[in-house]
């Protein structure tokens, strides 16, 4: 019989992916008689952690300061140069470092039998600082930089650089690290390295779509509104509802009888996903996977390079096409073109196969 694990969970906080991701398998491992004792997120303190995360995560959560990337709002993009001023300062460093003991502390006070990272820096840092014994392992869909297989990536200026060592720095330390992707791969056992489904909760795998009469939108960056109110003016006739996750706006911002933009609410959002007719977002892995679970047509507008290589991976696999702008009329297009050519959702096989792909990934460490 196989060994019931006590898991501690770290959780990278920026953006919606990495949190739904740690509910799923919270639930996964649940289901199986394991047990999620401790979350612990990391984020800046400019970002609000999601109400749902609290409700579905099932677990004592605590926060702690992390390094964040900084937007030049103008043109939507990372601003490297803010970004590294804004983590490099001492007080900053100091924050990180208090973060770093945070998580040694907890992993002391809940002794779990194995550790699960999604995508977060901090731990890896904790590993080699206090030399942690516990079993670790790495989930997130940019470990594929690893992989010799992966095509997309594989470029050798700055950015993808600094992209490729943020994989490297979160993983330090990792017994094993569990790449999430569109497809199978095969696994690399010089990184420790397995491909594994996506992480889809249940809440997404019951949903019974339909084909509504609106477009559906998600901008975590808030400087692409001025573009998706301008291309509204130019066509009212096209109902949308978007989500974002400025602050101070109210829950439901109702532009007008054709545009709506409401805060993140994970189980409207959700509502609205299995009933639109078409989804435009900035790549984020995990909306993009639950749009091609769902068959829905995806255009995807990347915001910095990461989110570049999802959007090629994607549309490489036929998922969905990307753009450099919220130009919905692509996208229109595009679903009378994918109506026109229905194809088989082979995808959706491949994310039921988690469950018991994941299982056997992190309990085999333990025999």
């Amino acid at each position: 019989m196989k060994r019931k694990l006590k898991i501690l969970f770290t959780v990278q906080g920026e953006g919606r992916g990495h949190l739904t991701q740690a509910i799923a398998l919270a639930e996964m491992l649940r289901r199986n008689g394991h047990e999620v004792v401790d979350v612990l997120v990391g984020k800046s303190q400019a970002r609000e952690l999601p109400a749902f995360f609290y409700e579905k995560i099932d677990a004592p959560v605590t926060i702690y300061n992390a390094p964040s990337l900084i937007y030049n709002k103008a043109k939507k993009q990372i601003n490297k140069v803010r970004t590294f001023f804004y983590n490099a300062n001492l007080k900053k460093l100091k924050y990180y470092n208090d973060s770093v003991t945070l998580i040694h502390n907890h992993i002391k006070e809940y002794s779990p039998d194995l550790l699960v990272n999604f995508y977060e820096i901090l731990p890896g840092f904790a590993q080699v600082r206090f030399r942690i014994e516990t079993p670790y392992v790495n989930i997130g869909h940019q470990y594929l930089l690893k992989h010799p297989d992966y095509a997309h990536g594989k470029g050798e200026g700055q950015d993808h650089t600094l992209l490729r060592l943020h994989a490297t720095l979160s993983s330090i330390g990792a017994t094993k690290t569990l790449a999430l992707s569109f497809y199978p791969l095969r696994s690399f056992p010089r990184e420790h390295l397995a491909v594994v489904p996506p992480l889809l909760r249940k809440e997404v795998l019951e949903l019974t779509p339909t084909t509504g009469d609106y477009i559906l939108g998600y901008m975590l960056n808030q400087g692409y509104e001025n573009e998706v109110r301008a291309w509204h003016k130019l066509h009212p006739e096209v109902k949308l509802h978007f989500f974002w996750d400025k602050a101070d706006a109210p829950e439901t911002l109702v532009v007008d009888e054709t545009f709506t933009l409401h805060r993140i609410n994970d189980e409207l959002f959700l509502k609205y996903m299995a009933d639109c007719k078409g989804y435009i977002t900035t790549a984020g892995f995990e909306s993009v996977c639950e749009a091609m679970y769902l068959n829905k047509p995806v255009m995807m507008i990347p915001a910095h390079l990461e989110q570049e290589i999802n959007a090629a991976d994607a549309e490489a696999f036929g998922g969905g096409i990307s753009s450099d702008s919220f130009d919905l009329s692509r996208l229109l297009t595009y679903i009378e073109e994918k109506q026109t050519h229905p194809e088989d959702n082979a995808f959706q096989g491949w994310v039921r196969s988690a469950e018991e792909v994941f299982l056997n990934q992190l309990t085999s460490i333990w025999g």
